[in-house]
């Protein structure tokens, strides 16, 4: 079982070639603390894919209760984009976030402000979100695919705050 100082090599590894992370991620190297939350985020395809091609542009969560990423994500932080059951497949920075409570007003303004950025391709989408009181809607930028990192996570969560890196030395991390 790898501890999460282990995943900062291949994390750092993966990003040398990109100027943007080398230098956003600096601190991890050097220091092994941020100024930043990082966050690990469960995608399903054809979301993954979208993200990494750049057409996804807002992530959504929604959700019943106030779960994270629900008041817990910030402009800044990092999210890394993990494939459902696979692998963590790449990283991204947040730009900007907005927090709803979701009522018959906030779905319209959702659904058009945000819809197309969500890639929301089919009127199931939302249906399938229609009994959810809580939405966080995150910019994303700064998208770059790295080399798959496996992650072992047992648990059903979709969200995943690594809020301070070195307190999850549980996490079995390794590299494909």
């Amino acid at each position: 079982m790898l501890s999460w100082e282990a995943l900062t090599e291949p994390l750092l590894a993966s990003v040398q070639e990109n100027e943007f992370w080398r230098n956003y991620l600096v601190d991890l190297h050097e220091t092994k603390s941020l100024a930043f939350e990082i966050h690990l985020a469960i995608f399903v395809e054809p979301y993954l894919r979208l993200v990494l091609e750049g057409r996804k542009t807002i992530e959504s969560r929604f959700s019943t209760r106030r779960f994270p990423p629900y008041g817990r994500v910030q402009k800044g932080d990092v999210i890394l984009l993990k494939l459902s059951g696979g692998p963590i497949m790449g990283l991204c920075q947040v730009s900007n976030v907005w927090f709803y409570q979701l009522d018959s007003d906030s779905w319209p303004i959702i659904r058009e402000r945000f819809g197309t950025a969500i890639c929301a391709q089919d009127a199931s989408f939302w249906s399938d979100r229609a009994h959810t009181s809580y939405a966080t809607l995150i910019r994303i930028d700064n998208v770059l695919a790295i080399e798959p990192v496996e992650y072992y996570k047992r648990d059903r969560r979709g969200w995943v705050i690594l809020a301070n890196p070195l307190a999850h030395q549980q996490l079995k991390l390794d590299i494909l």
